[in-house]
């Protein structure tokens, strides 16, 4: 390029001198202030219409837009039902009184002088008493004929009559009683016994078995033993159990009410190995 037409020529034609000018670049970079003006331009013109569209698109809706008002509702005031309370329950009948009996008061008699006895202190006649009950007051009432009447208040000098136990069955065999029978001499004796005359079976020797063996007997009132039976414990010193007690002799027998009776016992015995 010539020196004369630098300082008029334009920056694209100085930096694509002597080269290919038909080629994509030089072609973008001649229009390109033109096509940002214009993409501006085109995006503006989308933004003005969106937004004039807002904006009759908003004015229409307001005028198509009603409000329905619900009506006014009614509140009601729900009566709740009364509860019947129930009746009372009418009063017990009134009992009827007891018949009043004809009493006769009758004072312990005393010794003293005829003309010192008061009209009111003389016993009554025996006649009269043979339908009247006697009492520590005079009372007029019906004729004791076989009529039972209530007892009289006296101001609680009257004879307390205590209550009749029901009698026992002595001759039972009573499972709980006041003091349980025992071997004679108590735990100590039963210990020395049972160190001279237990002795520990082959069998549960051999396969190390040992425990407590629960034995159930009867005592009766002179202390013998019967109806001896093992109830608990290792099968081979059951039988051990059972032949101890019987080889006891006699018990002392157990008590209740003041009297020996006949009662069922139930007494352990240990059996345990010398090793352990």
């Amino acid at each position: 390029m010539e020196s004369s037409t630098i300082l008029t020529a334009d920056v694209l034609d100085i930096i694509f001198e002597g080269r290919n000018k038909d080629y994509g670049a030089y072609q973008l970079r001649r229009t390109y202030s033109k096509r940002l003006w214009t993409s501006i331009a085109v995006m503006l013109s989308v933004i003005l219409l969106c937004c004039i569209g807002f904006v009759f698109a908003g004015g229409k809706k307001e005028k198509l837009t009603t409000i329905i008002l619900p009506p006014d509702l009614a509140l009601e005031k729900i009566q709740e039902e009364k509860k019947e309370e129930p009746l009372p329950p009418p009063p017990p009948p009134k009992q009827p009184e007891p018949p009043k009996m004809e009493m006769a008061k009758f004072t312990p008699p005393k010794i003293v002088r005829d003309d010192e006895v008061k009209e009111d202190e003389k016993p009554p006649e025996m006649t009269k008493l043979e339908d009247t009950r006697i009492g520590t007051m005079n009372q007029e009432g019906l004729r004791d004929d076989g009529i039972v009447a209530p007892p009289v208040e006296d101001g609680n000098r009257g004879v307390v009559v205590a209550p009749q136990k029901e009698e026992e069955d002595w001759g039972k065999t009573f499972t709980k009683v006041e003091i349980e029978s025992e071997y004679p001499g108590g735990p100590a004796a039963w210990q020395r016994f049972l160190n001279r005359n237990l002795r520990f079976p082959q069998e549960a020797i051999d396969n190390e078995v040992q425990g407590t063996v629960l034995v159930q007997f009867v005592v009766d009132v002179e202390g013998n033993v019967s109806n001896v039976v093992a109830i608990s414990g290792p099968e081979e010193l059951r039988p051990e159990g059972v032949r101890v007690i019987k080889k006891s002799g006699k018990w002392t027998p157990a008590i209740q009410n003041g009297r020996q009776v006949k009662s069922y016992k139930t007494q352990s015995i240990l059996f345990r190995l010398g090793g352990e």
